[in-house]
């Protein structure tokens, strides 16, 4: 962590998720949020869109702040070539966990970072199996609120754990942050890494 003493370090996020596991890694950073909209690019392949918007937040904060080591991610909820974003109301939760209950789906998460100019960006792919919800299961757990504000309506690190069968990929992923990727990213931008 020496690397970092001197380099101010920026979450262009306010996900509360991100910002605890980011925290695993540095002990002071700061948070400013991109403002720029979730839109789908054209053009643009469904498995790369969280990858280019992460891109288009991480550089809207980076522009203001070039001194600063600035980190931006976007995560997708992939089943049937559409991805899942965060419920507009508890039918559209219902819709969406309905559609994800007995199968498997993709959480993909783009990382992007920029530092004086440089910038570099992945993604990170994470299959996720649900069990066969049945509808009062899917009613019960929209009951709690948790899935509002969640893309594809639940959270892993939360009590949308019930509804999973298993994971193939990283846990982390799955809530928003890629972290054992991000620090070998790290180690390619900075050439410094960890572990």
């Amino acid at each position: 962590m020496k690397n970092f003493e001197n380099t101010n370090i920026i979450l262009a996020s306010a996900s509360p998720r991100r910002k605890e596991i980011l925290g695993l890694l540095f002990k002071n950073f700061d948070i400013i949020p991109s403002n720029e909209k979730e839109i789908l690019q054209p053009n643009i392949l469904i498995e790369d869109q969280a990858e280019a918007i992460a891109k288009l937040k991480t550089v809207s904060v980076a522009k203001n702040n070039q001194e600063s080591l600035v980190i931006g991610c976007d995560t997708a909820v992939i089943i049937d070539d559409k991805i899942l974003g965060k419920p507009k109301s508890e039918k559209d939760a219902k819709r969406m966990l309905s559609m994800l209950s007995g199968r498997t789906h993709n959480v993909i998460t783009g990382c992007c970072m920029c530092h004086r100019g440089k910038m570099m960006s992945f993604s990170e792919k994470t299959a996720v199996s649900f069990r066969t919800l049945t509808e009062q299961e899917i009613d019960d757990y929209i009951a709690t609120g948790e899935p509002m504000d969640k893309a594809g309506a639940y959270g892993i690190q939360g009590l949308g754990a019930l509804l999973v069968r298993k994971i193939d990929g990283d846990f982390f992923n799955v809530v928003g942050f890629p972290l054992s990727s991000f620090n070998q990213a790290l180690k390619v931008f900075y050439e410094v890494a960890f572990i």
